[in-house]
């Protein structure tokens, strides 16, 4: 039995909301993989009179299809999907029956409208958060257009394939045997990418906003929020939905919350904005603001949105090394999210670079499956947590370096080592290994905002009490400002805090411009 009971119950209600009949068309052979596959599609069968099994010859072994009868859909799962990507295979079973999927009116008709044949393939690992964000989009694009073809291929059961195409990331997607793209994907951003996204005439008659927040984060998603429920005009763009908690897995400081993942709280957090009546702008990014009579935002795709008052909640990516060899092996050994690449690098060798608590999370988390984890910290101590070190200290496959100054990332096609100095003794050192981690904290995205507002050296937006930037009418919140901590509770109250202090702000400017009249 793959399943079990509990999940059972669960999908029990799900497949009773197919519309249709699905026939999977099974290709297995005699090895561990097919026989769990064939256990999982039979319990399916058995689960639903709608779900039929047929065994059938299919490009990989293990593999199986998911399609209408008489109509091969273009769905197929190389593996067995559990772990993240069993909800791929359980949306793929409705959208196939005929379950409407959950996209906006225009996306659907982007999608239908696509000419030419596009075939993909996304290598996944059953670990990883971001990949089901890929294979459900491409799926469901399937669903839609008889042109496109997507299959999901698990990377730990066709090891030897992905490692013939040099994919030490995931998701990594090709498209008609190409490379296509690395890393988590929207549908929207799939179909910019391929040439069929909005052009800015989808936003030239906007009215002004009252207020604009630019980013779409914990801090983003709370401005909107509050901001909307002053009952005044508000618009949000974002270049991603969720922003930086769509990287992360565990969350177990939400307080009220005892633990949830990052994917799932940033899809409630888009749930909760559109309850209200937000002008919601997803997949779009900001490259100049200017103060005139209204505040100007300008897009990269050359629209201008006008505002009384913006909020800057930008949010903060991954910080780099900055050495030779990590952008030229970034995705070829070089990652930044254990939780979704580790399990490519099984049996190997890799290093940490960071001893923070990101860092020491990193390492405890892939010592339990690459075959050595060495932590490489610049500082002479660790500066994680206790209770981490403590579980980092006692795990027997695991090296500690402090003091030590990263150098270079070597390799040839792929990595094949690190070099740093000691700096106790000035002496270099190499370590031959097959991956590096980069944790060594954030930076803002602030840098396209160049003077426009007061930064710290950092890149931080510097703001007050009310979250007021140095530009009147301009606000920011979150991990982009100058805040003591960066947490996402933190950024959530921040956003309320900017949205309440530029609805003040909006009042007192009216109450202005009405004595100025009188």
């Amino acid at each position: 039995m793959i399943l079990d009971e509990e999940i059972k119950a669960q999908l029990a209600q799900y497949l009773q909301m197919m519309e249709g009949d699905v026939l999977l068309k099974v290709s297995a052979g005699s090895d561990e993989a097919s026989r769990n596959m064939l256990d999982l599609v039979n319990e399916l069968a058995a689960m639903s009179p709608r779900i039929k099994v047929q065994k059938a010859r299919l490009e990989r072994t293990p593999s199986f299809s998911v399609n209408r009868p008489g109509e091969d859909t273009g769905i197929t799962f190389a593996g067995v999907p559990l772990g993240h990507e069993f909800t791929s295979l359980v949306l793929a079973l409705l959208q196939v029956s005929g379950r409407p999927p959950k996209l906006d009116q225009r996306v659907i008709d982007q999608i239908k409208n696509i000419k030419g044949e596009y075939h993909f393939e996304t290598y996944v690992s059953l670990t990883c958060q971001n990949c089901p964000v890929v294979v459900q989009a491409l799926n469901v694009m399937s669903v839609l257009n008889p042109n496109i073809t997507h299959t999901m291929i698990d990377g730990a059961a066709f090891k030897e394939e992905a490692e013939s195409k040099g994919i030490m990331a995931v998701p990594s997607i090709f498209l008609n045997g190409e490379f296509f793209e690395s890393g988590r994907m929207e549908v929207e951003e799939i179909l910019a990418k391929i040439g069929s996204a909005p052009d800015k005439s989808e936003f030239e008659n906007k009215d002004p906003f009252d207020v604009l927040v630019v980013g779409g984060g914990p801090a983003g998603a709370s401005a909107a929020i509050y901001a909307a429920r002053k009952g005044i005009r508000t618009g949000i763009v974002a270049e991603r939905f969720g922003g930086q908690i769509l990287e992360t897995l565990g969350i177990e400081n939400y307080i009220g919350v005892k633990y949830t993942e990052g994917p799932k709280l940033a899809a409630n957090l888009e749930e909760h904005v559109k309850q209200y009546d937000v002008d919601i702008m997803n997949l779009q990014h900001a490259k100049r603001l200017e103060k005139k009579d209204m505040i100007e935002v300008e897009l990269e795709n050359g629209a201008v949105l006008k505002s009384k008052t913006v909020i800057l909640a930008l949010g903060a990516r991954w910080r780099n090394i900055g050495v030779p060899g990590e952008a030229e092996f970034k995705n070829k050994g070089v990652a930044y999210c254990p939780h979704c690449d580790g399990p490519l690098f099984a049996g190997k060798h890799v290093a940490v670079i960071g001893g923070g608590n990101s860092g020491v999370e990193a390492a405890i988390d892939l010592a339990g499956v690459v075959k050595h984890v060495t932590v490489i910290e610049f500082m002479p101590e660790l500066k994680a947590d206790g209770v981490l070190l403590e579980r980092l200290y006692s795990l027997p496959n695991v090296t500690i370096i402090k003091n030590a100054q990263t150098k270079e990332i070597t390799g040839t096609d792929k990595v094949n080592g690190i070099t740093y100095i000691d700096r106790g003794t000035g002496k270099e050192h190499h370590i031959e290994l097959e991956g590096v981690f980069v944790q060594i904290g954030l930076v803002p995205n602030t840098e396209w905002l160049g003077d426009t507002v007061e930064r710290t050296p950092r890149g931080e937006i510097v703001v007050d009490k009310l979250g007021a930037t140095s530009v009147p009418g301009v606000f920011a919140a979150g991990d982009c400002t100058n805040s003591a901590y960066k947490q996402i509770i933190i950024s959530m109250g921040s956003g309320a805090t900017a949205a309440l202090g530029a609805f003040d702000y909006l009042i007192r400017e009216a109450k202005t411009d009405q004595a100025v009249h009188n």
